[in-house]
């Protein structure tokens, strides 16, 4: 039997089916008995947010939406899902915003301290400014391998050894998931087998941007590797964080 989920329908054609069925509703009736359905589940939604940023290790990303304008009849705007994930717990919390602009994490990192993981926008370096935040940026490394992946055809040689040194240490991640080894023991791994690995990224990188366009595609693999490696290496810091944002329930 197929899940509810998937069996969602928006109010414009929710209404188009009951009008198929000879019963007359006006959108405005539906979005009614909404509002007081949304009121009802406010705690719950409090709760929910208390719990996830009681944690002080996040995955954090934002992905647009149209959002129907009530101001322009037929026309949408591109609103924002902030989504606050806690991989320890895998809890997530959907914060909706108008805009990317860094208010909407502002306003309900207020007073967290801990771990952020995101990818390379720089609204969250934005929020190392901020008072009453105490937080430590971790880099996403799956962004930073996405890169290099598309300046195959620019650079093959730099592509691939980049792409290689990627594999070598998702493959000792895979190591740690397989052999079940809690946050103590996988920080024990990383230091004896990831830890050189990214040291042998960085003096690459190091050594060989330089001699690259900075805008050809593999100039900006490197140029974003090389900005955010401090970031990066920060996971090997802490055996509960992970080395990317794969986890995060948006892409």
């Amino acid at each position: 039997m197929p899940s509810l989920a998937v069996r969602h329908l928006p109010f414009y054609r929710q209404q188009k089916r009951f009008n198929q069925l000879g019963i007359k509703i006006a959108p405005s009736t539906l979005g009614n008995w909404l509002k007081p359905a949304c009121q009802l589940l406010d705690p719950l939604y409090e709760a929910l947010r208390f719990e996830v940023l009681n944690n002080n290790y996040l995955q954090v990303d934002e992905s647009p939406i149209k959002v129907l304008d009530d101001t322009k009849k037929g026309k949408t705007h591109r609103g924002y899902y902030w989504t606050y994930y806690s991989p320890e717990q895998q809890v997530v919390l959907f914060d909706y915003q108008k805009g990317r602009s860094r208010e909407g994490p502002v306003n309900m990192l207020q007073g967290y301290e801990g771990y952020i993981q995101t990818d390379g926008y720089k609204v969250y370096d934005q929020l190392l400014e901020e008072e009453g935040m105490n937080i430590i940026l971790v880099g996403c490394m799956a962004h930073v391998r996405r890169y290099f992946e598309k300046a195959l055809d620019n650079d093959e040689s730099r592509a691939k050894h980049a792409l290689l040194l990627f594999q070598q240490l998702y493959a000792i991640e895979r190591e740690a998931r397989d052999n079940e080894l809690d946050a103590l023991q996988r920080y024990e791994l990383r230091q004896e087998k990831s830890r050189p690995i990214m040291d042998l990224l960085g003096q690459w990188i190091v050594a060989e941007y330089p001699k690259v366009l900075p805008k050809s595609s593999i100039g900006k693999a490197m140029h974003y590797l090389a900005e955010r490696y401090n970031k990066l290496y920060v996971y090997l810091n802490d055996g509960r964080l992970e080395i990317d944002c794969a986890a995060t329930v948006t892409t």
